[in-house]
């Protein structure tokens, strides 16, 4: 079997990308930890390596399992997610066009569009990407280059309709860009439901272990994927060999982590929404969640990212965020550990005073797959 194209994906997952090294026969891809490749001759390329910024047999393993886990013709790996979009937003927008973003975007994003974008001359609006009417009235004929999603979105866990969202960008000339990072290509395909690019912070789930920054975009169209990867070779934002090799690694293990995340979450899920402390939960599996219907029909499952409302307000969500033991306080999300964070304070106060700003009261948890008995056991104590 020469290509994985038609293996499921967990098969893919391992194999992708990853074939038995043809001098060892090592089962993993090894780490190429090395800048400069010896040429045979000038111009002689052996495999076509010549520097380590523009291409590295490490790194390509990662590039070629991304793009075939979420359905694309090029992947591209990232010293960081942001370093991704970045890449991203330099190849695909100029001084004078515009682009449209969540109103409850990450707030990394939201700071380099608000940041970095907008200096350089790139205008930006916030809408509900759930109202498609919204979304039709903030186009800009000829300026607007960009439709930029989230879904589930970060950290109020809203849920956008990917297809639907695409058609609007196509119709009007302009791409749609998918952060996938909180579903992870096993719970959702964007690019199978017309998304034109993919983006991934590979720390989080992709990686899985807390243990290495990344970042990847997967692109449907051959010839942006060829505009990206001159500009990421251009701009030097990749990763080394070590960290492409930890993101390989974490991939291996995504479906069967997931489904334990998912698992996990819906437990966490049952207690919170009958526990009398709690005002609001915020996650794509509850019937009356907002999206739930879209979720139910683009995604796989629910994900391991719960979002919940306190009662007592701001000065009690971050006082329940000291209270736990088995949820570590802590930023990012996406590994085998459980995460508990106040965004207010923490992920998401660069977009404090702005539209994207998030409620005082909320808190947000990344749900591990330790055992579900101790995660609600510890929710349970630091709730009272």
């Amino acid at each position: 079997m020469t290509t994985w194209d038609q293996a499921g994906f967990e098969t893919r997952a391992i194999h992708a990308g990853q074939e038995p090294d043809p001098q060892t026969g090592a089962v993993v891809p090894p780490v190429y930890q090395v800048s400069t490749y010896a040429q045979d001759g000038v111009g002689g390329l052996r495999g076509g390596y010549e520097y380590s910024r523009s291409g590295n047999p490490t790194r390509t393993a990662l590039e070629e399992c991304l793009a075939s886990l979420e359905g694309g013709t090029r992947g591209l790996a990232f010293a960081s997610g942001l370093a991704a979009e970045d890449t991203l937003l330099r190849t695909v927008m100029a001084p004078g066009t515009h682009a449209i973003i969540g109103n409850d975007a990450y707030g990394g994003t939201y700071r380099i569009f608000a940041r970095v974008a907008e200096p350089w001359g790139v205008e930006h609006t916030p809408v509900d990407l759930t109202d498609l009417d919204a979304v039709r009235a903030a186009m800009r004929p000829g300026s607007t280059r960009v439709i930029w999603a989230e879904t589930p979105t970060n950290p109020l866990l809203t849920v956008v309709d990917i297809a639907a969202l695409a058609q609007i960008a196509h119709e009007a000339g302009a791409l749609l860009v998918v952060d996938n990072t909180f579903a992870s290509p096993y719970l959702q395909q964007p690019l199978a439901l017309g998304a034109d690019v993919v983006v991934h912070s590979t720390t989080k789930y992709l990686g899985g272990h807390s243990d290495v920054i990344g970042g990847g975009l997967v692109v449907a169209d051959a010839e942006l994927g060829d505009r990206l990867a001159y500009h990421q070779n251009a701009m030097g934002s990749v990763p080394g060999p070590w960290d492409s090799w930890l993101v390989l690694r974490g991939i291996k293990t995504l479906g069967v982590r997931m489904d334990r995340h998912c698992s996990n979450a819906k437990a966490i899920v049952d207690l919170l929404v009958d526990h009398p402390r709690v005002t609001e939960v915020f996650y794509p599996g509850l019937p009356g969640h907002r999206g739930h219907e879209v979720a139910a029909r683009q995604m796989r499952d629910y994900g391991g990212m719960v979002s919940f409302r306190v009662a007592g307000g701001e000065q009690e969500a971050v006082d329940l965020c000291a209270r736990t033991r088995v949820f570590t306080l802590g930023e990012s999300l996406g590994g085998v550990e459980s995460l508990i964070e106040h965004p207010g304070r923490m992920t998401h106060a660069s977009a404090a005073g702005s539209p994207l700003e998030v409620p005082a009261d909320l808190v947000r948890l990344s749900v591990g797959i330790e055992s579900i008995d101790d995660l609600v056991g510890d929710l349970k104590q630091a709730l009272g």
